[in-house]
């Protein structure tokens, strides 16, 4: 049987009961037991002395005419207490006895009963003993003694006896309120025991069975977990982790779609075009032009690897970056002068409005290039002919804020959420930029990630686009 967290609490919870019957039962009654023989004792040590001090001495005093007298106080007092009370002399002679009143009459006639072996350093130095007192008794009893002086010399001793089995039925009479807690105390850690089954081994068993689902691949589980506990928050954590992976194993599923689509294009023409040139099909005259589109093809593959690569250098939050002081706004020219010749084609032309004629920033400068190649050619590309993109910079506090706005054909609203994730296009994007990939914003986005700088888009479809995106400025620049 698998050893579960709820078989092991329970095997506990018994194992403490059982410990506790025993502390109780052995330990506990012990202690009582003990106490109990003590406080009778101190009683009957208390009656001795009282007995010495009023009774004994008169008769060990040998005013035997008291004898009769003291017989009958002395079994009084014994049936009173359910006790023994005999008057011994330091030798072992047994001058009266409570229980057998023979011993008076043999010690009116000078012959007494005699105890073999008694010596009171028996006792030691304790306050009482529990025996059968010198084979006098059948059962055990709980002996104390008193010495009789007189004129500072010993006369004799009192001894009282009581039977032991009565002290111990006097102490189970608190074990039995002792035990009826003790049992109280299992049935409210029973109590206990049934909260935490449905308040923490429930919900821990519910959340360890769908960890065991999610482990497995599916996400589909929801665990059911309301409390707004430990418990609770693991359970959301746990949902939220399930979404997370379903998502990206979505995404991932998606991905592998889009790369091997935008792989599959290509291939096919360029062993399309291949297989024509050499079965004859394209004649000799033409090849040129066809062995220009397999060029652009595999250009396009080689653009596409690359994205992929720089991706998944980020992807793995990469942090080697170049970090250093340069002149953006120098950048922002040179990459724009890289557009020239489509922007001369179409009529694009570039409104700047940069501040100041340096600004310094610190970042990777080759990354940060890449961003602006990246948004400036996606402005180009969904802009109208005869438009103007303009590029802002502008200073907030210690941030730079870059804006490359255009106003082209814009983004849906549904859309403006997932252009950051990878081969994601909009319909009119896909019918407009046949060579894109899908992946400018991705990587603009992660290079951007790693900077530890925001990157926010404003877009309304049919009037234009502005992507804004910050840059944290230099010391010589504030």
């Amino acid at each position: 049987m698998k050893k579960t967290l709820y078989l092991k609490l329970l095997g506990s919870y018994l194992i403490f009961a059982l410990i506790a019957f025993v502390i109780v039962g052995f330990f506990t009654q012990f202690q009582i037991t003990k106490n109990e023989q003590k406080a009778e004792a101190m009683a009957l040590y208390r009656e001795a002395n009282q007995i010495a001090e009023n009774y004994a001495r008169q008769v060990f005093k040998l005013k035997m005419e008291y004898a009769e007298y003291i017989q009958n106080e002395m079994e009084t007092l014994a049936k009173y207490n359910d006790s023994q009370i005999l008057l011994i002399k330091p030798n072992g002679d047994i001058i009266l006895n409570s229980a057998d009143r023979k011993c008076l009459e043999k010690a009116l006639d000078s012959e007494y009963e005699h105890l073999d072996g008694f010596n009171i350093t028996d006792f030691g130095n304790r306050l009482f003993r529990i025996g059968r007192f010198y084979d006098l008794q059948d059962k055990d009893q709980l002996i104390v003694y008193a010495t009789v002086t007189t004129n500072y010399q010993l006369m004799g001793y009192v001894i009282i006896m009581r039977d032991a089995n009565s002290v111990a039925l006097s102490a189970n009479t608190y074990m039995g309120a002792v035990f009826l807690s003790m049992l109280l105390v299992i049935a409210a850690s029973f109590i206990i025991l049934i909260f935490f089954t449905f308040l923490v081994y429930r919900p821990l068993r519910k959340i360890t069975l769908a960890a065991d689902e999610f482990a497995q691949g599916d996400f589909s589980n929801k665990i059911d977990v309301q409390s707004h506990d430990e418990m609770g928050i693991l359970a959301h954590t746990l949902n939220y982790m399930a979404e997370e992976l379903r998502s990206q194993e979505e995404e991932q599923r998606k991905f592998i779609s889009n790369v091997s689509h935008d792989f599959r294009s290509p291939l096919t023409s360029i062993k399309g075009y291949c297989e024509a040139m050499l079965d004859g099909t394209i004649p000799p005259e033409m090849q040129d032009r066809y062995l220009n589109i397999i060029l652009t093809e595999t250009d396009r593959l080689n653009k596409l690897t690359q994205s992929l690569l720089e991706l998944n250098r980020f992807g793995k939050h990469e942090r080697s970056l170049d970090i250093a002081e340069f002149d953006i706004n120098r950048m922002i020219k040179n990459v724009l002068m890289t557009f020239e010749g489509i922007c001369f084609k179409r009529h694009i032309t570039f409104d700047l409005v940069l501040t100041g004629t340096e600004m310094f920033v610190v970042a990777d400068m080759s990354k940060i290039q890449q961003v602006l190649y990246n948004l400036v050619d996606n402005a180009i590309k969904f802009s109208h002919n005869d438009s103007a993109i303009k590029i802002e910079t502008s200073v907030k506090k210690d941030k730079l804020f870059v804006s490359v706005k255009d106003h082209g054909i814009g983004i849906p609203t549904d859309s403006l959420k997932k252009i950051w994730e990878r081969f994601y296009k909009t319909d009119a994007s896909r019918g407009r930029d046949k060579r894109g990939v899908g992946l400018g914003l991705s990587i603009v986005k992660e290079i951007l990630a790693v900077h530890k700088q925001n990157i926010d888009v404003i877009s309304t479809e049919g009037v234009g686009t502005e992507f804004i995106f910050t840059l944290d400025i230099a010391q010589r620049s504030l």
